[in-house]
């Protein structure tokens, strides 16, 4: 059965399925997310988040399940499905001896983008995440979080339908951590959809529609923020997520009951 959706839906996932040798990181989930949402996975460490938007990103295959993007496999339509998305890694990807407009160049020149269209598309990018004025410089000279946010312009430099973030702004300051936050809303307001992960819950109710809540592999709930909190009788939604992990009730289709003791020895990373 899974988590199904009433809008238009362009990523969905059906009864996957991955294991690492015996460990089961990703367990018979099923899930649907609607075009030009944000989409928020949370969970402690292990709860199988990287390895569902690796899936997602094309670099790794489920054991067991389809996942569909646009109505492409991910899987047999790999090429397809790559232009369609951009990828912000937590580790930043980027050259520090070359400036952040020169790494947006070179990636730019790998997705095809030449000419006056690269130029556009980096003027573009640099605008989104506000680094316009420090593009020159060396990358060794940023902060993390400009780091991060040119990072992040890496992935919009080919106009991706889908962003899939992975804790975009661990270790930020202040400042960059409110311009990452605003691009993410304005990308989502010009139609995009954005895959979010984050241990940061409070950022996670600021900028996601709705949250997938993980652990052992499982899909323990998937609601808007509002609802996950009025089922919990109005808790914090802090809270209300430690109590769906610690009670560990699985929806139908997204796993069997996990081991609550696993989820208490995590919750610290969460």
């Amino acid at each position: 059965m899974g988590v199904k959706i009433h809008k238009d839906v362009i990523i969905s996932i059906n009864n996957v399925t991955k294991k690492y040798n015996k460990n089961l990181a990703i367990d018979n989930i099923s899930l649907e997310i609607a075009r030009g949402e944000i989409f928020g996975l949370v969970g402690p460490n292990g709860a199988g988040k990287s390895t569902l938007i690796s899936m997602l990103a094309t670099l790794i295959k489920p054991d067991k399940g389809e996942i569909t993007i646009n109505g492409y496999n991910v899987f047999s339509d790999t090429s397809a499905i790559r232009r369609m998305i951009g990828f912000v890694p937590q580790d930043i990807a980027l050259y520090p001896a070359l400036s952040g407009y020169d790494n947006l160049k070179f990636w730019g020149s790998l997705y095809g983008l030449k000419g006056n269209i690269l130029k556009k598309r980096i003027d573009e990018a640099l605008s989104i995440v506000a680094m316009e004025e420090r593009a020159r410089d060396k990358v060794q000279e940023y902060s993390g979080g400009m780091k991060r946010r040119i990072n992040i312009a890496v992935a919009l430099l080919h106009h991706p339908d889908i962003l899939i973030m992975d804790e975009p702004t661990v270790g930020v300051d202040m400042i960059s951590r409110h311009y990452i936050i605003d691009a993410i809303k304005n990308l989502r307001n010009n139609g995009r959809t954005i895959i979010y992960t984050s241990h940061d819950i409070e950022e996670m109710e600021m900028v996601c529609d709705r949250i997938a809540i993980m652990n052992s592999g499982k899909i323990l709930k998937c609601n808007t923020i509002s609802d996950l909190k009025k089922e919990s009788g109005n808790k914090s939604l802090k809270d209300a997520v430690l109590d769906i992990i610690l009670s560990g009730n699985t929806l139908p289709g997204s796993g069997s009951h996990h081991n609550t003791k696993d989820a208490e020895y995590n919750l610290s990373k969460l």
